[in-house]
């Protein structure tokens, strides 16, 4: 039965009810109103709005229902839909246009979502170039006009020109870091597993932390869209570690299960609390880049102090 003659029946049933107890009982009224008169059709108007209210609410429990399962779609957690069996035409028509809506914005997130990376790593690319080549290369000419005027500079000032000389060094290898930092290399000659590698040797020498690597040998072919995610998934969690969770020591998994593949990066820092969750950059870039692969991630804290960064991405 739909919705609408659901309603229709309800009421009519209750007003039909009033009007067999009027009938059959031997409720009166009187010309002048007696108080026992008013009780008995006062108790009649609220038994039947009592009823009323049992019967509609129960009538209108799918929609009430539907509606809360709506708010809990997250749409940084795409595939979630809402089960429609068993319910009202009505309520199963919602239920299929949500999902159906649901559908679309995921579809339509991703590809956006995938255009607006893909540019985003031409960019990168690009100015990890030009540091590379224009930057780099004119600080490594300065550096070497610098050791050439050292040689020939007198005693009193070539200590001078070797200070400046080693800034400028310096300069160079963190123009260098930048780029690599931009559009990683090792990604693209050598795979997602040495390119791990060497962001968290990279990150643990230059923070002074306690990286432990485990990194499976033996990983299912990924798509480069996904061995990029995960990279920068890596790449963003050891960022927040050194610049907010005061950590001395971090635990860095990637291993297979299964079906999926999983990174998980976990500290034993400040932890991820109110006050702090903020402070923690790029939470929202991981979720997104994640469910452009289908992936989850999810960051939670640990046991007695830290935090946990895990993505889980599908093996296609």
């Amino acid at each position: 039965m739909s919705l609408f003659w659901r309603v229709f029946v309800i009421n009519a049933v209750v007003l039909v009810g009033a009007v067999l107890l009027l009938i059959f009982t031997p409720a009166t009224v009187s010309g002048e109103v007696r108080v026992v008169e008013i009780l008995v059709l006062g108790g009649g108007v609220t038994a039947a709005l009592a009823v009323n209210l049992v019967l509609m609410r129960r009538a209108f429990g799918p929609l009430e229902r539907l509606a809360r399962l709506m708010r809990r779609v997250d749409p940084l957690r795409p595939g979630r839909r809402v089960d429609a069996e068993g319910t009202l035409p009505e309520v199963a028509d919602l239920a299929h246009a949500f999902n159906d809506m649901l559908e679309r914005l995921e579809l339509e997130r991703r590809e956006s979502g995938r255009r607006a990376v893909a540019a985003q790593e031409d960019e990168r690319r690009r100015v990890a170039r030009e540091l590379h080549d224009e930057v780099g290369q004119t600080l490594t000419g300065v550096v070497l006009q610098l050791e050439a005027l050292a040689r020939r500079a007198p005693p009193e000032l070539r200590e001078g020109v070797l200070a400046l000389q080693e800034s400028a060094r310096g300069g160079v290898e963190e123009v260098r870091g930048i780029a690599r930092g931009l559009r990683p290399e090792a990604l693209d000659e050598f795979g997602l597993r040495p390119a791990l590698v060497a962001l968290a040797s990279g990150f643990a020498e230059r923070a002074g932390l306690r990286v432990r690597r485990r990194l499976d040998g033996e990983l299912p072919a990924l798509s480069h869209e996904t061995e990029l995610v995960i990279y920068r998934v890596a790449q963003e969690s050891l960022t927040n570690v050194v610049r907010h969770a005061a950590a001395r020591e971090v635990e860095f998994v990637l291993e297979g299960h299964g079906t999926a593949v999983v990174l998980c990066v976990r500290d034993d820092g400040c932890g991820l609390d109110g006050a702090s969750a903020g402070a923690w950059g790029g939470i929202r870039g991981m979720s997104e880049r994640a469910m452009l692969v289908g992936g989850r991630l999810n960051i939670e804290p640990v046991s007695p102090h830290g935090t946990e960064v895990r993505l889980e991405v599908p093996v296609t």
